[in-house]
């Protein structure tokens, strides 16, 4: 999934207000800090999703079967395969 600085931004800025507001977290440290630790995760998150689609998408094309992109076999397959790539990557 594609998302933009801007909408990470938002994003994180959504996050931070929502944790404040809730009364469940004391932040340790400056909000803007936090804020910034939390665009480094969805921006690290958001690679590893570049890495596991783009490997799944090899995996599919390199089958003898050629299965059309959008079909509902293809779906399933692509599904698959990215849950078992992600529980790979992610050690469980």
């Amino acid at each position: 999934m594609k998302l933009n600085r801007g909408k990470i931004n938002h994003l994180s800025n959504l996050i931070i207000k929502r944790l404040s507001e809730s009364g469940m977290v004391e932040f340790l440290r400056e909000s803007n800090d936090v804020r910034l630790q939390v665009v480094s995760s969805i921006t690290e998150e958001l690679k590893i999703d570049d890495v596991v689609d783009e490997a799944v998408r090899k995996t599919i094309n390199s089958y003898s079967k050629k299965i059309p992109e959008g079909s509902n076999e293809w779906e399933v397959m692509y599904n698959k395969l990215y849950d078992d790539e992600m529980k790979k990557r992610r050690g469980f």
